[in-house]
């Protein structure tokens, strides 16, 4: 989500879902990037192809990589072709490494108005 409305010069998650709001607690971060996408049609932009990177020592994204890419096609609105899913480890370093926790990086671009 942020990286599309990034792309778009929308500001970001929070600005769009602010955390002070409690209508946003706990709201699915699907129904967020399908209006983050709305967004960017009501403006006239598209996304053309995204690319996210998982960062975490387990699960292992391998398994999982063609359901999380058909998810992100339906709700971003563009073919299989334009978003790819792949999964890092941090070798086992720092937080990431001691499996707290994970790390997404998402690059979009958009193209339009």
């Amino acid at each position: 989500t942020d990286a599309i409305l990034g792309a778009a010069a929308f500001g970001d998650i929070g600005q769009m879902f602010p955390d002070t709001d409690p209508a946003n607690k706990g709201k699915d971060s699907m129904v967020m990037l399908k209006a983050a996408v709305q967004r960017l049609w009501d403006a006239g932009y598209r996304v053309h192809n995204v690319d996210v990177t998982v960062i975490a020592q387990r699960p292992k994204i391998g398994p999982h990589r063609e359901a999380m890419r058909a998810v992100l096609c339906d709700a971003l609105r563009i073919p299989h072709d334009q978003v790819f899913v792949k999964g890092k480890t941090n070798e086992g370093m720092g937080w990431i490494g001691r499996e707290e926790g994970l790390a997404v990086i998402c690059t979009a671009t958009i193209h339009g108005s």
